[in-house]
């Protein structure tokens, strides 16, 4: 009887796609095994082999159609010895209602293993499978669907081992399934399964953890309203948040001479204490402002995610995070790429003041559409940050240090900072992240560019 090869589920949340490509034709003898057409997804295109051999007698969905149903019929293939004009004409009569063979077929299914499952349960399953297992070990090929081979693998199951219910004895996924729920029962008796699997996402209690410690080893600091949030805050994003990361290095021999000639150049004003320069430019200053322009250089990156739509910023107002006694706090520079650094500099001098003085006003270290964390002053290389909300990501600045480079051929000697990018991927995904990497790099590297 003719074989149908239906569309297949190519990730657990498929529900249809499109068949870009037939890379067979009507007449061709195939093999299990051999790539047959290439299908989209949201996210790839994707090869499909063939799980019989046979016959092409018909193509029921032309290449370029969109929207085809999983398990919906795409082709009729006939069995050896079978004739390919009678599949054909018989598979080209009613194509829609065998469209939905595979879903009655997989709705009955169930049915029919219902019954025989809580006796499998009772009298030992695994004897079970394995008297079935020599009929098929010998040199016998299972066939079996893509989705029911998925999830065969992915629940360790033996596919020789599982009778098949579907046309020509092929195993289908309600047979895998009922196999895998047959597996389960046992463990499905006793509740302590699901509680150890519960168990490492529950944190330790207070007791258990001072029980790891000798009595009297320790002192007990209580947490102020700080760490508590802080800590609140780290969890949720770590939880909510799929980090990405991307690290670059970048060459900041130019930014060091540019700061050090700004500096040397800068006014004097009068002060308490006498004169003083007017402002004095760190590296991190430069950081800022390059960040900044970044983002308005990428606008598809200067944004935030929420559930029902992407806030796209018109200005880049930074973070920058900065220790505080008992934790850190992220003042923002509001509209920073519009800023001077000798501004931004001045600016957040003042605003790292009064943050460690717990002074700042919430507007002041609320939202913000990016966040920039410096340890270089403390010599780290380099680090991975973690992004707090609603920012879509955060600048991990290390250490500028003298390093060997590579230079028309040449090895010489120049100041590399490392810097990783993290990035919510709901939001910014690699390839958009790069881009923004890079063109920090570029500020970064030409200082000039953030003075024009």
């Amino acid at each position: 009887m003719p074989i149908q090869i239906t569309m297949p589920a190519l990730s657990p949340t498929m529900e249809e796609g499109n068949l870009a490509k037939w890379l067979v034709k009507e007449g061709d003898t195939i093999s299990s095994g051999d790539v047959i057409a290439e299908i989209e997804t949201d996210k790839a295109t994707m090869e499909v082999e063939a799980v019989d051999e046979g016959t092409v007698a018909k193509i029921v969905v032309p290449e370029g159609t969109q929207g085809v149903k999983v398990n919906s019929v795409i082709a009729i293939l006939a069995a050896e010895g079978e004739d390919v004009s009678a599949a054909a004409s018989g598979a080209g009569s009613a194509p829609a209602a065998k469209a939905e063979a595979p879903k009655a077929e997989e709705k009955a299914e169930p049915k029919q293993e219902a019954a025989p499952a809580p006796k499998a349960a009772e009298a030992a399953p695994a004897p079970a499978a394995k008297q079935e297992q020599p009929a098929k070990a010998e040199g016998e090929r299972v066939f079996a669907s893509p989705l029911a081979r998925r999830l065969a693998r992915e629940a360790g199951i033996d596919l020789s081992a599982v009778s098949g219910s579907g046309p020509r004895g092929r195993v289908v996924k309600a047979d895998v399934e009922a196999a895998a729920s047959g597996g389960v029962a046992p463990k499905a008796a006793g509740s302590a399964a699901p509680a150890a699997e519960a168990q490492p996402v529950k944190p330790m209690s207070d007791d258990a953890v001072l029980k790891l410690f000798e009595e009297g080893s320790y002192e007990l600091i209580p947490h102020d309203n700080m760490r508590r949030t802080i800590a609140r805050r780290l969890v949720e994003a770590k939880s909510t948040v799929p980090h990405f990361y991307l690290t670059l290095d970048c060459e900041i021999d130019a930014l060091l001479e540019m700061r050090q000639r700004i500096n040397d150049s800068a006014p004097k004003v009068k002060t308490e204490k006498g004169e003083a320069p007017a402002f004095k430019l760190s590296v991190n200053d430069f950081v800022i402002k390059a960040y900044a322009m970044a983002l308005k250089a990428v606008p598809d990156a200067n944004v935030s995610w929420t559930e029902a739509a992407m806030v796209k910023h018109s200005h880049a107002d930074v973070g920058v995070a900065v220790s505080i006694p008992g934790g850190l706090i992220t003042p923002i520079i509001r509209k920073a790429e519009e800023k001077t650094l000798s501004v931004i500099t001045n600016e957040m001098k003042d605003l790292a003041s009064r943050a460690r003085n717990r002074k700042l006003k919430p507007e002041e270290y609320q939202g913000g559409s990016g966040a920039v964390s410096n340890l270089g002053m403390y010599g780290i290389k380099d680090f991975a940050a973690v992004i707090n909300p609603p920012h879509a990501t955060i600048l991990a600045v290390g250490a500028g240090e003298q390093r060997a480079v590579v230079k028309n051929g040449q090895i010489v000697a120049a100041t590399v900072m490392s810097v990783t990018l993290s990035t919510d991927h709901r939001a910014v995904d690699g390839a958009l992240g790069a881009e923004l990497l890079s063109a920090f790099k570029r500020y970064i590297e030409q200082p000039l560019s953030m003075l024009v």
